[in-house]
């Protein structure tokens, strides 16, 4: 399908990001939560015309995403850990919803994002202190994460002109993690929700996974609107709305052995698909197994000079060949937000398989992307 293709490539698959879509404006419709794509996860916005044809808005971790949420012509709801003087005011003007990570910048912020933007809805995170994410790298309430305000040190009295509330303490789970962290959100902070016009159940919900109870998730979520009437819901996943739903295709360069057959990419770990080391995990490749499940098995090692550029070892039936296409699952989300062009390494294209079945190139890169980051 993908033979003629120019690698390395992000392949966007309309039909399946469709998919992803319709299932999560299920849950919408189903339970009257709001659902918003979160750009840390999936910014690629030449499908924010598909996108924003099924959920409420965008969330974004800082001024450039904000501005690039506008594209979608929905809700702006706006997180940082810490803003900056510099942006605050443009942020102010292009935000639905402000998010402060502290009483500090709550403090500091609140009457100036006002008089800049009179519209602005004003939330703080809170920290549940309570999480089931096993990789601290990903989890936001780790041992002392500085990601929310702890109960222990919420300023309940200093909550004058505070609309909502956000929480995040998911990474890639289902919906029963989302009930232990909820029960203790409720706990700790329930007694104020009345006075409040929303709350942000953050992201990590795996919804569209096919293994995700989204039953569950649309009873938990109609128990407590049903609790808190007065409350509008907002979740933020980012994974779940890309999640299965493209992939990155790359070739065999080069075999060397030094002990094991070591085939090398067009791709890299370091550069492409990051989170591959910073997880780790190995990523599915399409048409392979297991180390030495199959006939021929082969370490893929990665374009750049990094020695430990190593993507994960694999078996196929038969032995690869120099030009080989390497298909690399599940490549959309949490890649290209994130990649690199370190060693001089060009970035994939980006290209949208059509849902009438054409392969439309969006972006390619070259020397000048490369150049242009640096000084």
């Amino acid at each position: 399908m993908y033979s003629s293709v120019d690698t390395p490539a992000y392949i966007c698959e309309e039909v399946l990001l469709r998919k992803n879509l319709e299932l999560l404006e299920h849950v919408q419709k189903s339970s009257g939560v709001k659902i918003l794509l979160a750009l840390k996860g999936f910014a690629m916005h030449s499908t924010f015309d598909l996108v924003s044809k099924y959920l409420h808005g965008a969330t974004a971790s800082g001024l450039n995403e904000a501005l690039l949420a506008l594209k979608l012509n929905k809700e702006v709801h706006t997180y940082s850990p810490a803003f900056k003087e510099t942006e605050i005011d443009q942020i102010s003007k292009i935000s639905d919803h402000i998010v402060f990570n502290s009483f500090r910048q709550l403090k500091h912020f609140k009457n100036r994002v006002k008089e800049v933007n009179s519209n602005v809805s004003i939330g703080i995170r809170v920290n549940p202190d309570i999480s089931t994410v096993d990789v601290d790298l990903y989890n936001p309430c780790a041992p002392f994460s500085r990601l929310g305000v702890t109960k222990k040190n919420f300023l309940f009295d200093e909550i004058n002109g505070v609309d909502g509330l956000h929480f995040h303490a998911l990474c890639e789970q289902n919906v029963d993690a989302l009930e232990v962290v909820l029960k203790n959100f409720e706990e700790q902070f329930g007694h104020i929700l009345g006075n409040l016009k929303w709350v942000n159940f953050g992201g990590g919900h795996h919804i569209t996974r096919e293994d995700y109870d989204v039953n569950g998730l649309i009873n938990l979520l109609k128990n407590f609107k049903n609790r808190y009437k007065n409350l509008e819901v907002y979740l933020e996943p980012g994974e779940a709305v890309a999640w299965q739903t493209g992939v990155l295709v790359s070739r065999v360069l080069d075999i060397v052995n030094n002990g094991i057959d070591i085939a090398i990419l067009d791709t890299s770990a370091e550069t492409h698909m990051p989170d591959v080391l910073a997880m780790p995990y190995r990523p599915d490749v399409r048409g392979s197994a297991k180390p030495n499940i199959k006939k021929h098995t082969y370490r893929f090692g990665g374009n750049s000079c990094l020695a430990g550029d190593i993507i994960g070892d694999y078996s196929f039936d038969e032995p690869l060949k120099i030009g080989d296409m390497i298909i690399f699952e599940d490549m959309i989300h949490y890649t290209m937000v994130k990649n690199t062009t370190f060693n001089g390494i060009s970035l994939p294209s980006i290209i949208i398989h059509k849902e009438d079945g054409t392969l439309k190139i969006v972006k390619e890169f070259g020397f000048n992307d490369y150049r242009d980051r640096l000084s």
